[in-house]
């Protein structure tokens, strides 16, 4: 039984995003895998969740140190939520909300047409996995990671602790 679920709590907070950064960071720098526009909303939340919860080790005061282990687990919560809505995209369960969900538009046109629209067409799409374990892609493992990790983290901080004689 975990007897401080507090400090728990917190540990998960910054441990929890600050691995699924450095698997991000590692397989982007020593991997090559580029994100897309997706991935890079993905990791807004987890950054989010280091500074709350690095805040949560030195700000004084119990209710602020709660309030940041609160907050960080919620954005764990929506960097998973995000997650879902990526590998969706990328198993074409839905279609994505962007435009790098879809190759180069339009046809025919001048040639100064025709090269404008493979500019602008996005490098790295989101509605293709560049890599996948199992059959799960990078998206849906920081969902399964982060939706369970935020949880994790929300029943730590606001589960109730037994009362003492029930000890």
């Amino acid at each position: 039984m975990i007897r401080d679920r507090f400090a728990a709590a917190r540990w998960l907070a910054l441990l929890v995003p600050f691995a699924l950064m450095a698997g991000a960071l590692g397989s982007q720098y020593i991997g090559g895998l580029y994100p897309c526009e997706m991935c890079w909303w993905q990791r807004y939340p987890h950054i989010a969740a280091i500074v709350l919860a690095a805040l949560a080790f030195v700000v004084p005061g119990a209710a602020p140190k709660r309030a940041l282990v609160l907050l960080a687990g919620l954005a764990i919560l929506v960097s998973g939520a995000i997650g879902v809505f990526h590998a969706g995209v990328e198993y074409h369960w839905w279609e994505g909300i962007t435009a790098c969900s879809s190759t180069m538009h339009g046809s025919g046109g001048s040639v100064d047409d025709i090269l404008k629209r493979i500019m602008e067409a996005p490098i790295v799409r989101c509605d293709v996995a560049q890599w996948r374990l199992f059959g799960i892609s990078l998206a849906g493992f920081n969902a399964i990671f982060s939706i369970t990790g935020g949880l994790a983290v929300l029943a730590l901080l606001l589960r109730r602790s037994p009362p003492a004689f029930a000890r």
